[in-house]
């Protein structure tokens, strides 16, 4: 049984087709990449599945229960967190209460203890500095902000991580301690789906992919069968690519 999947969804937006009859499926333990040019729907898909928006057509399952339409709050505590490709914060907040704030209202019940030690947990998992624990959240710079994001997704423990473009405004260094970080996040346990921009990122980090191109899925399987695909060549990549094996 897949841990997520997403059956015949459809959305539109005021007559705009923005996704059309999509299926795809998430095994445990998988990292899936989502791509496609701009206007793609991957966006739209990631907010229907943590939430956001409730699809016109179709449904979505999540470890054998339907959550089609539930509240983002609710999809959370079973297990379903997500970063956003603009970084969302309380920027009055310091660091470690932004994160706090995960830790309180996840998956699991904690008092405000278990609540500080989880915060703690997670922001030494992604490497942020402890000494900024206490600076307001709007002192803080692109890369700890995207560390900060993803502590407090982690802070929720879920058991499947949606990330949208988490790599965008870093530097090519940072963007390499964050191809690391996804992979140690599923190496503790977390499944992700991954929406990502930067071709040899999501090629290098993804167990299979997902193409979408004008809100219908064209093409999916391992980044060597994509990269070859004729139809993601023409849509997406513009040139054959080279997976480096």
């Amino acid at each position: 049984m897949p841990l997520l999947e997403v059956q015949g969804v459809s959305k539109s937006f005021s007559g705009i087709v923005a996704l059309k009859d999509v299926e795809l499926h998430l095994e445990e333990g998988e990292i899936l990449g989502l791509v496609g040019p701009n206007g793609a729907g991957k966006s739209t898909l990631i907010n229907i599945i943590s939430g956001i928006y409730r699809p016109d057509r179709g449904r979505v399952t999540f470890m054998d229960r339907d959550i089609t339409g539930m509240p983002p709050h609710r999809i959370c505590s079973l297990g379903i967190t997500r970063t956003f490709q603009n970084v969302e914060t309380f920027p009055e907040l310091t660091a470690i209460e932004n994160v706090l704030i995960g830790a309180l209202f996840g998956s699991g019940k904690a008092s405000m203890h278990e609540a500080h030690e989880r915060a703690l947990e997670v922001l030494r998992f992604v490497g942020f500095p402890l000494d900024r624990l206490e600076e307001r959240v709007k002192n803080l710079n692109v890369g700890e902000l995207k560390k900060l994001q993803l502590a407090r997704a982690l802070a929720t423990r879920p058991k499947l991580l949606l990330l949208d473009e988490v790599t965008t405004g870093l530097n090519p260094r940072e963007s390499k301690d964050a191809v690391k970080m996804i992979r140690k996040i599923r190496d503790s346990g977390v499944t992700i789906l991954m929406v990502e921009h930067i071709m040899r990122i999501i090629m290098g980090v993804s167990d299979r992919i997902v193409v979408l191109n004008y809100g219908e899925k064209i093409a999916e399987g391992t980044p060597g069968e994509v990269a070859g695909d004729e139809r993601v060549v023409e849509s997406y990549l513009g040139e054959a690519y080279s997976v480096e094996g």
